[in-house]
């Protein structure tokens, strides 16, 4: 049986920029970075979790060109796929520190049924959500 999600995939644009935005801005690390034959392999982490998110540049080995053109425009459009969600034990300072490195919020914190979370897109239009959720049940 299946034991846990050690990888996801997220579509970005420039691998140099998502970089920046999801170490810089997000606090992530770097988990792994090589040359990979027709791709990049680079994947970042939470620091000290093992779960990876691969930052993938749509094209060779999945796609075509033509395909990869498509993926793009789906992505710039919020509408690639793509989304994360992230927990902090600090709403408010996680909002404030993510605002002032100029992300773009689509919801300030609010309370929600599950906790409290915000809502911010990368660069490329891929949805976030950060917040602090209650356990069920």
């Amino acid at each position: 049986m299946l034991t846990r999600n050690n990888l996801s995939s997220i579509y970005v644009l420039d691998q140099d920029e998502a970089l920046t935005f999801y170490t810089e801005v997000l606090g992530l690390e770097v988990s792994a970075d090589m040359d990979f034959g027709p791709m990049r392999w680079l994947t970042v982490r939470v620091p000290g979790d093992q779960k990876e998110i691969l930052l993938e540049r749509p094209g060779a080995p999945a796609h075509d060109e033509a395909t990869a053109a498509q993926v793009r425009d789906l992505v710039t459009k919020g509408a690639g796929g793509g989304w994360l969600a992230f927990t902090t034990d600090d709403v408010q300072g996680a909002f404030e520190k993510i605002e002032a490195a100029g992300a773009e919020i689509t919801q300030e914190p609010m309370e929600q049924p599950y906790g409290t979370d915000f809502a911010i897109r990368d660069p490329f239009g891929n949805n976030i959500r950060i917040g602090s959720i209650k356990h069920w049940g």
